[in-house]
């Protein structure tokens, strides 16, 4: 990574520019981020418009997908397997966790994908290219809250109250958003370089969905896995929604575990993606 520095002019009255390399966190270039958080603000709406560009049903969809995942999960893992759900009428217990993990799935895979698809911007202007993956992840956001409103709804229905338990609601949305995120920027980097990456990540998102409390409850886990079980960072966050939401599950070992595991999954993450930047141009 490099540090560009501009003193004002040199003996002729032309700019100089000084490339020097940086080390540490310092080539992470974070503060850069908010120098080009217009650019960031573009490219997210540019992303939330081309997910509705042209579509009969527009944002629908976005209530759409987890409704009707959460039909086919009733039927199917709650009136024919009978599943237990923590004493929390089946559809809601499910509907609760689809709204993470498809903000989950949806930003990883937009995110796998998203250097590839600016291939054009990345090759011949310069800007952080982090911003690209995170712009590719904040479109989810709009998507859950549309299906949130659905969620409020059915809290009505079926007379569940709130408790102060949801004041924590936004700091699972944020660990969410940071494990698709730390992901991303691991398959993203990969993918420039090997572009079979995008053929992996369908069926990844798929197991994962099944390694993922979303269709059944977290205390159908033996004790003396669970530990081992919130090694999957989405665990912690989909229990997390529960518990803030219907009350049901604990804030236990098994979800601190997965906190852990997504900062570190966030670092290496992070640090890949700096260490890979500077063959973007040249690979893509």
């Amino acid at each position: 990574m490099t540090d560009i520095k501009i003193p004002s002019t040199n003996s002729e009255g032309k700019p100089l520019i000084t490339i020097e390399p940086q080390r540490g966190w310092a080539s992470l270039e974070l503060a850069d981020l908010w120098h080009y958080r217009e650019l960031l603000l573009l490219l997210t709406w540019r992303d939330i418009k081309v997910r509705y560009a042209q579509t009969a049903l527009g944002a629908t969809w976005a209530i759409l997908q987890p409704l009707l995942t959460m039909v086919i999960f009733s039927v199917i893992f709650g009136r024919l397997a009978k599943l237990p759900s923590d004493g929390i009428p089946y559809p809601i217990f499910t509907y609760v966790a689809l709204l993470p993990w498809q903000l989950f799935a949806f930003s990883l895979t937009n995110s796998s994908q998203s250097l590839v698809g600016s291939q054009n911007l990345v090759s011949k202007v310069y800007f952080p290219r982090l911003i690209i993956p995170i712009a590719s992840v904040l479109p989810g956001l709009v998507d859950f809250a549309i299906s949130f409103l659905v969620l409020i709804g059915m809290l009505i229905y079926y007379q569940i109250p709130l408790s102060l338990r949801i004041l924590s609601l936004p700091l699972f949305l944020v660990l969410a958003v940071a494990s698709a995120l730390a992901v991303g920027l691991w398959l993203s980097a990969l993918n420039v370089e090997y572009r079979d990456i995008r053929h992996v990540v369908p069926f990844l998102t798929l197991f994962w969905q099944y390694a993922t409390p979303v269709a059944y409850s977290a205390s159908l886990i033996p004790e003396k896995w669970r530990l081992l079980y919130g090694l999957n960072p989405m665990t912690g966050v989909v229990e997390g929604f529960r518990w803030a939401l219907l009350g049901s599950g604990q804030v236990d070992g098994m979800i601190w575990v997965s906190v852990v595991i997504i900062i570190l999954l966030f670092i290496s993450g992070l640090a890949y993606f700096k260490r890979m930047e500077a063959t973007f141009a040249d690979v893509i």
